[in-house]
């Protein structure tokens, strides 16, 4: 028999789930208690040098709306929510030089470290465009992952982090035949539905009944993982470092993190730092 392998996710799960949000804008406040009901996980993208000053009052009809310092520093970063680079200053990274490049996402990721006590590797492009040159930067500035906005409408595990193409927006055509398709499909291999936005969209369309639908459909899945972006960018990168024995009759696990996996058949959680005999 031919040997197979396939990754699954934490706990043997199949299927992952993860959501990214842009811009640190006051109606993630109502996104967060959302997702939190629900038991979803979610990455918030921020351009740490637009806070607005504290005790900012918008103009009545305003919908974006964003968060000061302290606001954000009080709200993001709780049960398991991750925060990201979105640029300091949210500009068109594809028109800047290189260095200006890096400014603006090195000086982000400090700000953002400083602020919440983590180290920052994700990022979401700036209006969803890139260059070349601005993915060179964002290697050389530390950074793993950076989400676009170009729609796969697929659940393929990402193989360019670096640009990295969500499953679709929340606004879109297909999403709820999407997420049915996800929740009731039967897979060997590992299936990702990474679903992204800004949530001031929901105020400004007054919709959040979609966003609690959306949540209603995925949530409470024996077989799915809800995660942050770096969490399963993390794990993969863990399957991927496992070290099989020529003959693979053994794998080790060099990661920090325990990885799940089937093998021929028969499924294997191997620990960190563990060496398994496999069937």
């Amino acid at each position: 028999m031919d040997k197979y392998i396939n990754m699954r996710f934490p706990e043997g799960k199949r299927k992952a789930f993860t959501l990214s949000y842009d811009d640190g804008v006051e109606q993630d406040v109502r996104f967060t208690e959302i997702c939190d009901e629900y038991g979803l996980k979610a990455t918030f993208n921020l351009n740490s040098g637009l806070y607005v000053p504290e005790g900012t009052v918008f103009p009545k009809g305003r919908i974006h709306r964003r968060l000061s310092r302290s606001a954000v520093t009080e709200h993001y970063n709780k049960n398991g929510h991750e925060v990201a680079t979105h640029a300091y200053t949210h500009p068109w990274l594809e028109k800047l030089t290189p260095v200006n490049i890096c400014h603006e996402i090195i000086k982000d990721r400090e700000t953002l470290e400083e602020q919440f006590g983590c180290v920052v590797r994700g990022h979401a492009y700036p209006y969803g465009t890139y260059s070349d040159t601005v993915v060179s930067c964002l290697a050389d500035c530390g950074i793993v992952y950076a989400r676009t906005t170009k729609a796969t409408h697929s659940f393929d595990i990402p193989s360019d982090w670096l640009r990295l193409h969500p499953t679709c927006h929340h606004d879109d055509a297909k999403v709820m035949e999407l997420l049915e398709k996800f929740v009731s499909m039967k897979t060997e291999a590992p299936r990702l539905f990474y679903l992204w936005g800004h949530t001031y969209e929901f105020e400004d369309k007054n919709n959040w009944e979609h966003f609690v639908d959306i949540c209603k459909l995925v949530a409470n899945k024996d077989d799915i993982w809800y995660a942050s972006n770096i969490d399963i960018y993390n794990y993969v990168k863990a399957y991927e470092a496992l070290v099989f024995s020529a003959d693979m009759s053994f794998v080790q696990n060099p990661s920090a993190l325990t990885v799940y996996f089937v093998f021929n058949g028969t499924e294997y959680a191997v620990a960190a730092g563990e060496c398994v005999k496999l069937n």
